[in-house]
C-alpha cells in the first residue's frame, strides 16, 4: 500500500463539501440539494463512479465549477467520492441536507480552507484514509478574539 497527499483546487470566494456515497444517482440528488437549499448559489458536483463504467459523473449550475470538481475528483480518485464547489452560499447552508441524502454516507469536510486529502493507493484502487484542513491552531482566543468571533456571526447574519 502506498499513501498519498491530494491538494485541493478551491477557488478564490468558494468552499468545498468532500464526502463519500455509495449510489449512481448521488450526483443528481445532490444537485437538488443544492438548487433547493441556496437557489442562487453557483455549484458544481462530481462523483467518481466506483463500478461499471467508473466514471466521473458531474452536474452543476456554473460550468467553471463544474470544472474545477471535476479535476479534483480526478486528482483524488478514489471511489464513490463526492465533491461540490460553491460559491454565493456557505456549507452550512446545505450541509444537513446533504448528510440527509440516502446515499451519502461520510462528510470529510466542508471548508474554503487549503485542503490536503490522505489517499490510500493499493491495487484494487484509492481511499480516502483522513484530510488535512487547514493549518494548526497558533493559541486561544482572547478577548479581543471572542469580541471578533462574535461580530463575524453576527455580521455573516447567523446571529441576532
Amino acid at each position: 500500500m502506498e499513501i498519498k497527499t491530494v491538494r485541493l483546487e478551491i477557488p478564490e470566494g468558494a468552499n468545498i463539501i468532500l464526502g463519500q456515497s455509495h449510489f449512481i444517482k448521488t450526483v443528481e440528488d445532490l444537485y437538488e440539494v443544492m438548487v433547493t437549499g441556496v437557489p442562487e448559489a453557483k455549484f458544481g458536483i462530481s462523483f467518481c463512479e466506483a463500478s461499471g463504467h467508473c466514471l466521473i459523473r458531474s452536474e452543476g449550475n456554473d460550468p467553471e465549477l463544474v470544472k474545477v470538481a471535476q479535476r479534483n475528483a480526478s486528482e483524488v480518485a478514489a471511489g464513490h467520492v463526492f465533491i461540490i464547489v460553491v460559491k454565493g452560499a456557505f456549507p452550512i447552508n446545505v450541509l444537513n441536507a446533504i448528510k440527509m441524502c440516502q446515499e451519502v454516507c461520510t462528510i470529510y469536510c466542508a471548508t474554503a480552507n487549503p485542503v490536503e486529502v490522505i489517499i490510500a493507493q493499493t491495487d484494487q484502487g484509492r481511499g480516502i484514509l483522513g484530510i488535512i484542513d487547514g493549518v494548526p491552531p497558533k493559541g486561544a482566543e482572547d478577548e479581543d478574539g471572542i469580541k471578533w468571533r462574535k461580530k463575524l456571526l453576527r455580521d455573516f447574519g447567523y446571529k441576532l
